[in-house]
């Protein structure tokens, strides 16, 4: 099996913002609010570092109907200054792109930020299958498209096993597994990841793998970003070893 790729992309390690959605159902608040009170101390927690050297944070703050949820993640080769510096630009490009909206979601390459004013059951975060996004590589597949895919959802199936197991038999607040597989002469690289909160890390992967590929447009990479999982695959390496 032999797969041609070209234009091939340098590794992509920077906080290069790529998409947002400011939730405008949510309405907006004051100047004077409580809530904006509420939100800012949820910020500057994301900003100042101290809570989001692991790469994760779900923090709220205040009482209904003034109450701010942030949850904001890294991607799982993402830690310390590299995340501190994407939750800088994060929380900057929120504010500048949803300024006084109550909820919105914003991603950048190493990291995504939520806010929202709308509480979750117990901290737990229902898969949100309609504030998301795709990318995809403009480069098409040469070859078998169709067996191309199916190794990539292979593979996919494969490390959502192992974020399944880690689930199951432990406690990680970051659900990610990566790696990489020969395809031919060419190499796979890929990621999934979930919040430590979602209460369906698997459907929220298989929803998103399916999304990449349901039209049948196969392109030698892509990605589904979510605020509940991620995933992403590429023909060259994207990811810190």
């Amino acid at each position: 099996m032999q797969f041609l790729i070209h234009g091939v992309s340098s590794l992509n390690l920077t906080n290069d913002y790529l998409n947002h959605k400011c939730f405008l159902n949510q309405g907006i608040y004051n100047s004077r609010s409580k809530y904006k009170d509420n939100l800012n101390i949820c910020l500057r927690e994301v900003r100042t570092g101290s809570s989001t050297m692991g790469g994760y944070l779900n923090m709220n703050m205040g009482e209904a109907p003034d109450t701010a949820n942030v949850l904001f993640q890294c991607r799982g080769d993402t830690r310390g200054s590299k995340c501190n510096s994407c939750g800088d630009a994060a929380v900057a490009g929120f504010r500048k792109r949803c300024p006084m909206n109550k909820g919105g979601i914003i991603w950048y390459n190493l990291c995504f930020l939520w806010v929202s004013a709308i509480n979750e059951t117990d901290g737990q975060f229902k898969t949100d299958y309609k504030n998301t996004f795709s990318m995809k590589n403009p480069n098409n597949v040469r070859g078998d498209a169709k067996l191309f895919a199916k190794r990539v959802v292979d593979f996919f199936s494969e490390l959502t096993l192992k974020v399944y197991l880690r689930l199951k038999w432990g406690h990680e607040v970051i659900l990610y597994s990566a790696g990489e597989k020969k395809l031919g002469k060419n190499t796979l690289y890929a990621m999934v990841q979930c919040i430590g909160s979602t209460l369906d890390c698997e459907s929220c992967l298989a929803w998103s793998i399916n999304k990449l590929f349901k039209n049948g447009d196969i392109k030698q990479g892509g990605r589904v970003l979510g605020m509940n999982c991620n995933i992403r695959y590429e023909l060259y390496p994207f990811l810190r070893s």
